[in-house]
């Protein structure tokens, strides 16, 4: 059935290290799984524990794991988080999406086998396009982090570019997915999770879209208008990484005197409202050119 029923997974949730209880996820998911290898990937791992997806799996599952980080402090801590564990394989490497530094390329020098359990990616930006770029290795399941302030159903991926921290929308990534063979699972507030194709089936999910496997939208800020040409916001409400409120009163598009049904605008209104149009015109126009 579909419904909460179809949300099982994200009944399980439970952390560990995990942030919003991927650990209780990811178990879950690997029950149903045919056979597994016991192995996994994550990067950022950041320290290796603190608001790790594999800590979990390493220390009380036995796991093997490649943890890449990129940032020298935060790897160090990365060595020091699974000590004297010889199945763990701390890399010092920044993630790209080119053959020379994609993680086909990082991968190759290490034991990770061609279809891992477990892949966590979360680097807040390009993780759309790392993923994209992987072509030699298939995990199993696939854990990536969306920007959570896009609502359902709309698409949006940053540049593909190195520095730009955007990230892509759950509705991009279940895109991709499906052009990789992979279907969607789950959900917690920041992470989508996937499953190769070939086991969707043993999850029993019968409607797997974004807008039923998406309870928890907290975040996402709706913008909407008034016949009146007023602008409203609603939901979040706030930039979620930066702790600041949105305002409604900036959003307006109209100076306060426009703020009416069109249709009662007098010559004077009329005469404003073109000149506003115009005007704003030019200046998009300039942008564009510089």
């Amino acid at each position: 059935m579909s419904g909460t029923g179809d949300r099982w997974l994200i009944e399980r949730a439970a952390a560990v290290t995990s942030q919003f209880g991927e650990d209780g996820i990811i178990e879950a998911a690997l029950e149903r799984l045919p056979t597994r290898d016991r192995f996994c990937v994550e990067f950022g791992a950041w320290g290796g524990k603190d608001l790790s997806n594999t800590w979990n799996l390493i220390q009380n599952h036995g796991y093997g794991a490649v943890l890449i980080e990129s940032e020298r402090d935060r790897f160090e801590d990365l060595k020091r988080a699974h000590p004297g564990n010889d199945r763990v394989y701390p890399v010092h490497s920044l993630v790209g999406f080119d053959a020379h530094d994609g993680l086909d390329a990082v991968l190759a020098p290490t034991p990770a086998p061609r279809d891992f359990d477990v892949l966590s990616i979360d680097i807040d930006g390009n993780d759309y396009h790392v993923w994209e770029a992987i072509k030699s290795y298939r995990p199993k399941l696939v854990v990536i982090e969306y920007n959570p302030t896009v609502p359902c159903g709309v698409e949006f991926v940053q540049e593909r570019k190195h520095g730009v921290m955007q990230g892509a929308s759950c509705a991009s990534l279940v895109k991709l997915a499906q052009q990789k063979e992979y279907d969607l699972v789950a959900t917690t507030a920041v992470n989508a999770f996937f499953v190769d194709r070939r086991y969707f089936a043993a999850f029993g999910i019968n409607d797997n879209s974004e807008a039923n496997l998406r309870p928890d939208q907290r975040w996402v800020t709706h913008f909407f208008t008034g016949y009146d040409g007023r602008t409203f916001l609603r939901g979040g409400g706030e930039l979620p990484w930066h702790a600041m409120p949105l305002s409604q009163s900036r959003a307006q598009q109209l100076p306060w005197f426009l703020r009416d049904w069109f249709q009662n605008y007098g010559p004077v209104r009329r005469t404003a409202w073109r000149v506003m149009r115009r005007w704003r015109a030019l200046r998009a126009g300039s942008r564009g050119a510089g």
